[in-house]
């Protein structure tokens, strides 16, 4: 995958999470007190998580072809990380 189609791919996961933690803050919304606490200190987790992305995507965006293939390997660990952490709370 070229560094254009990478970014592309990213910045629409990013899109998704954010609804996703939009959902989560809803749900929390409707929680009782300890609950809801649980899930503040995930959702807050997870936007910390998700800015990171954002910030390292921006910072992919500025760097050179041989750059990029090294920030892929640390996002794309991170994604897997963030994938989990969803499928977790969901389930």
């Amino acid at each position: 995958m070229d560094k254009k189609t990478y970014q592309e791919k990213l910045e629409a996961q990013l899109k998704e999470w954010q609804a996703e933690i939009d959902k989560l803050k809803a749900k929390a919304e409707k929680e009782k007190a300890e609950t809801k606490v649980k899930y503040q200190e995930k959702i807050s987790d997870l936007e910390h998580k998700v800015k990171q992305q954002n910030e390292k995507l921006s910072a992919m965006k500025e760097a050179g072809e041989e750059k990029w293939e090294e920030m892929r390997k640390e996002i794309d660990k991170e994604t897997n990380e963030i994938k989990a952490q969803l499928k977790d709370i969901f389930s």
